[in-house]
């Protein structure tokens, strides 16, 4: 398992709309942090994300169940 296998191993994180209209936001890394993808979930839906070499921070913005390594997180409550 090389550097291809770290990418595809790398951090994940499991978001769970609580409510319609949950905004995700993947943020690049770099110098300059800037917004490289966006998503909105309605309630009950899941999205599955992974830190990457280009996304460095996940936004969560509304009401939504965060799952990750560290635990469970609860946004907008």
């Amino acid at each position: 398992m090389g550097w291809e296998m770290d990418k595809v191993f790398g951090d994940y994180v499991a978001i769970r709309a609580e409510d319609n209209g949950v905004s995700i936001i993947g943020l690049t890394r770099g110098k300059d942090t800037k917004f490289h993808h966006t998503e909105k979930l309605d309630k009950g839906e899941v999205l599955l994300a992974q830190f990457t070499e280009n996304t460095s921070a996940i936004k969560v913005r509304g009401k939504a169940t965060i799952y990750c390594r560290y635990g469970v997180i609860e946004s907008g409550v």
